[in-house]
Parts: C-alpha cells; sequence; structure tokens
C-alpha cells in the first residue's frame, strides 16, 4: 500500500501539475496566439493546447477570445464584463465565473469580437462538448491515481482554477500592484508566478501583442519560456518583439 503521506504528497503534485497546465495552456494558446496574434502555433502544438484544455477546463475557445477582447476594448470602463472598478473588488473574486459565464453566452459578443475565429470540425463535434471533456479528464485521472485520489485531485482543481486564479487575474489585477505603465492594470509579481505570467496585467494592457508579459529583470513570466522551448522546436513562430525595459522603477511603479 502506498503510505499516506506519499498519497498526499501525489494529490498535491496532481493539483499543481493539472492547474499549471491549464493555465500556461490558456496563456499561451487562448490568450497570446489566439487572441491577440503575439505568436503563431504549429497546428500539432494548437491540438495538443486544445486538447488539455478541453480535459482541464472544458472552454470554448471562441468564447474566451471574445470575451478577454470585450475587457480589453471596455477596460474598467461601462462594457467590460468583469472590472473590479465597476463591480467591486470581492464580487469578482467571488463571482467571477458567473460574469464570465453571463458574457460568453450573449451571441453578440461572440459575433463581435471572435468573428476572426470560426468553429472548425473539431470544435463543433469535439472540444464544443466541455462536460464530456471534463469527464474524460477526471477519469484519466481516476485511472491514474485511483478513484478516490481521481476526485480529489480533479475538484481541488476545479475549485483552484476556477476560483482562485482567474478570479486574482480579474480582480486583484485591476485593483492593487505596481505599474511600469500609465493604464489601470497593476502588476503582482508573486502572483505572476501562479498566474503563468498573467499577472503582470499592467504590462499586458500596455503592450497587449507582446508574447512576453514580463519587461524587468526583477518579473517572471513563467509561460515565457514554454514559448521559447516551442519556438526551439518549430512548434512556434513568435511573431512580435518582447517589450523591455531597465530594472529600475519608473513614476509609474508606486506598489498601491
Amino acid at each position: 500500500m502506498i503510505p499516506i503521506e506519499s498519497s498526499v504528497w501525489v494529490d498535491l503534485a496532481g493539483v499543481l501539475v493539472l492547474t499549471q497546465s491549464a493555465v500556461l495552456a490558456t496563456s499561451v494558446y487562448l490568450h497570446r496566439a489566439l487572441t491577440h496574434r503575439a505568436l503563431s502555433l504549429h497546428p500539432v502544438a494548437a491540438l495538443a493546447f486544445r486538447a488539455v484544455l478541453w480535459i482541464t477546463t472544458g472552454q470554448r475557445r471562441q468564447e474566451w477570445v471574445a470575451v478577454h477582447r470585450k475587457h480589453h476594448a471596455f477596460t474598467d470602463r461601462d462594457g467590460d464584463p468583469h472590472s473590479p472598478k465597476l463591480l467591486g473588488l470581492w464580487r469578482v473574486l467571488l463571482f467571477n465565473v458567473y460574469y464570465y459565464v453571463r458574457e460568453a453566452r450573449n451571441p453578440k459578443t461572440i459575433a463581435t469580437y471572435a468573428s476572426d475565429v470560426p468553429q472548425d470540425w473539431l470544435d463543433r463535434h469535439v472540444f464544443s462538448r466541455g462536460v464530456v471533456g471534463v469527464i474524460l479528464g477526471i477519469v484519466l485521472l481516476c485511472l491514474l491515481l485511483g478513484v478516490v485520489s481521481g476526485l480529489i485531485v480533479a475538484l481541488a482543481h476545479a475549485v483552484l482554477y476556477v476560483g482562485v486564479v482567474a478570479p486574482l487575474i480579474n480582480g486583484v489585477g485591476h485593483w492593487r500592484g505596481s505599474r511600469n505603465f500609465a493604464n489601470t492594470a497593476r502588476n503582482s509579481r508573486a502572483l505572476s508566478w501562479l498566474t503563468g505570467g498573467e499577472s503582470l496585467h499592467n504590462n499586458h494592457h500596455a503592450h497587449p501583442r507582446a508574447p512576453k508579459f514580463s519587461v524587468r529583470p526583477s518579473e517572471f513570466d513563467p509561460s515565457w519560456p514554454v514559448i521559447r522551448a516551442l519556438a526551439a522546436f518549430r512548434l512556434a513562430v513568435i511573431l512580435v518583439a518582447p517589450v523591455r525595459l531597465p530594472g529600475r522603477a519608473t513614476a509609474y511603479d508606486t506598489g498601491s
């Protein structure tokens, strides 16, 4: 039998791997490649990311792209799907998934902001069935870790990804943190380690098409090494040059 202590560590490792896989697939594929066209992915890499997202989140790519582009179009103004400046920080932290789903189910939002991401055969017959993907992911976890551990890891991942990581990006990313640029978003260097670099939100809103979200030596974007590795294996082409700033703070780096 596996010792209880070992089982706990295995479960924790499973949650970390699962959640970070979803986070990195979201940031690299949905966000930087598909939404902002900062890089172009080889069809094999794109398919791998889509499969990972299907079994870990069940998200539809057209919906994610549309909601995020609308967020950029109306950042912290009327029309922003999830602005803590308009809704309040705690409402975004606690009900972020509601605000996302509400906007994602708006046909006008999809038509306006994701018309360049048409549904292909895989979207129509496979990846649009998000519940099937999530169930498949849970079954695979149960086969790999055992039924009890598989269900625990799946539940913890859902809570961490849906209830913690995404709300932190949308909530704290527009509420508190440092700024390198004059916009309403904020950076959190600590949270960026957990969110695949997404919490370097001030940098991203200043340069939405930049493939690398960190701009200073003191900042770390975990998705960037993944992108560099994909490019090294010719599975990605970086279309936009990264933004670089000197290490010292600017007048906007207030930390408030």
